[in-house]
């Protein structure tokens, strides 16, 4: 079964900088497939998990979390519309926070950061090791996302949902990234 790759917190702000195209040609036994710059993999021939993540962790340049899915669950996204049928707003952005087991939620969805005024971040829904939310562009929103870990008990790695729909157009072989 294929699977989904997502490392944490590379390729951000000039620290652990690394080329994901180059990892990806490196580990190419595994029919690895890179998508974007921010450390997110399909794998498409893993073999045994374990295996497959002690190679990964030994062609990485540095440590780093690695948060692993299986594919059929993130497909499986794409099909549950978390986010609904309508179209986000312009001033919206989507995105899903993933996380290696499932997140212990300490308050109610939909939960709103700031919690008093106009909301930068807001969770919408869970779905397994998968938080759902939106954020407003503004300079006080990256410090809301980093709330996301402790909000939910463990780390976690956000990616854009355009990110997530490519991942799933790679996995119907729609695209070959």
């Amino acid at each position: 079964m294929a699977l989904v790759v997502f490392l944490r917190g590379v390729n951000v702000g000039g620290h652990r900088t690394f080329r994901p195209s180059l990892l990806a040609q490196s580990l190419s036994k595994f029919d690895v497939v890179n998508i974007g710059a921010a450390g997110t993999f399909v794998v498409r021939k893993p073999g045994a998990r374990a295996r497959f993540l002690a190679t990964l962790r030994a062609e990485l340049p540095f440590a780093t979390e690695v948060m692993i899915c299986d594919a059929r669950d993130v497909a499986r996204l794409a099909t549950d519309h978390p986010f609904g049928s309508a179209p986000a707003q312009s001033d919206v952005v989507r995105f899903v926070s993933v996380f290696s087991t499932r997140p212990q939620l300490s308050a109610p969805f939909p939960l709103s950061l700031p919690t008093d005024g106009e909301w930068l971040v807001r969770l919408v829904a869970a779905d397994g090791q998968f938080v759902f939310g939106e954020y407003r562009r503004h300079m006080k929103t990256i410090g809301y996302l980093g709330k996301i870990d402790s909000l939910c008990g463990a780390p976690a790695t956000t990616r854009n949902w355009n990110t997530m729909q490519s991942i799933v157009r790679v996995l119907e072989g729609k695209a070959n990234r």
